[in-house]
């Protein structure tokens, strides 16, 4: 791709200016990991569809690799959770699709350029993120009353998470309600989308009917109802999603996320839950992040044919 000179009575070979730029132009585009025979020819055309085509072809080969390694990652962490599950004693699990998963990830080497289709390992990587029938907890949530804050903007999660705090503690409402419930959720207006932060949430701790409440928090009556629930995983909110396809393929429930389940003049309802378990000790351990879990609840209603 470049083309020395070489001086008469030297053994030495020379490089012009313009050879130097193109050395440094290939440096560049090897170190984009674009193989040398389409280096040559980007560098040995003048038309930029050349170059438009060897990069595409490029960025799809990259695409493949973060699908694989994405898929390598989640394999990993469920070994490492159901070895911290098992304790001291070393063993592989012999789950059928987890090790399908590893099977297909054999196939391939580090650099992920043989022949084998990408296609086997994108399948064997949604088997593995697909949610089971074990995996999903069909929980019934009482009628109950509840004071609600809201906050909006940037960090609104945690403001209204400060906000029901501040009350629980100052009222000593665990010293009268020890089971006593939270529950968060996003209420913009319109979808939500997973990864992006809420702009308007909400969060609910459940009080006794004839509690006073104050402002700007404010009472609200939540009905009840049927719930599809499933703990977060370190902290993937993408598991919203997987609960929701889960939903979505079940042949004994109906999703139920438009159903509105309590009156709310301030802010959207009929959305899903993010609950946060043992929350009588949450507080009382001074409400830290090390300390919080969460269980995702997917509103739900049985399937109208009547089988269940």
């Amino acid at each position: 791709m470049i083309t020395p000179t070489k001086k008469e009575d030297s053994t030495y070979r020379a490089y012009d200016a313009e050879t130097i730029t193109r050395l440094r132009q290939i440096i560049v585009l090897r170190k984009l990991r674009i193989p040398l025979k389409q280096i040559a020819e980007v560098l040995q055309s003048s038309e930029a569809r050349v170059a438009i085509e060897a990069f595409e072809r490029n960025l799809a080969d990259i695409e493949d690799e973060i699908t694989a390694l994405s898929t390598i990652r989640s394999v990993i962490k469920a070994f490492v959770e159901y070895l911290n599950l098992r304790g001291a004693k070393f063993a592989l699990p012999d789950d059928a699709s987890l090790l399908e998963v590893v099977d297909s990830l054999t196939v391939s080497k580090i650099n992920f350029k043989e022949e084998k289709s990408m296609e086997e390992i994108n399948k064997a990587n949604e088997n593995l993120n697909k949610l089971k029938d074990e995996d999903v907890r069909i929980v019934y949530l009482p009628p109950m009353t509840v004071a609600a804050a809201y906050a909006t903007g940037e960090g609104c999660e945690g403001k209204a998470i400060d906000m029901i705090t501040q009350f629980v503690v100052e009222s000593g409402l665990l010293d009268i309600k020890p089971d006593a419930r939270s529950f968060g959720f996003d209420c913009s207006k319109g979808a939500a989308v997973l990864g992006e932060p809420s702009h308007v949430y909400e969060v609910w701790v459940s009080i006794p009917d004839d509690i006073e409440i104050p402002a700007p928090l404010v009472k609200r009556t939540f009905d009840g109802g049927l719930y599809a629930a499933h703990v977060l995983r370190t902290w993937d909110f993408q598991d919203w999603r997987l609960l929701r396809e889960w939903v979505d393929a079940s042949d004994k429930y109906d999703n139920d996320l438009d159903s509105p389940r309590w009156i709310s003049p301030e802010t959207v309802a009929g959305q899903g839950f993010e609950e946060t378990l043992n929350f009588y000790n949450f507080i009382h351990k001074g409400s830290k992040m090390e300390d919080l879990q969460l269980d995702l609840l997917f509103p739900i209603k049985e399937k109208a044919d009547g089988r269940y």
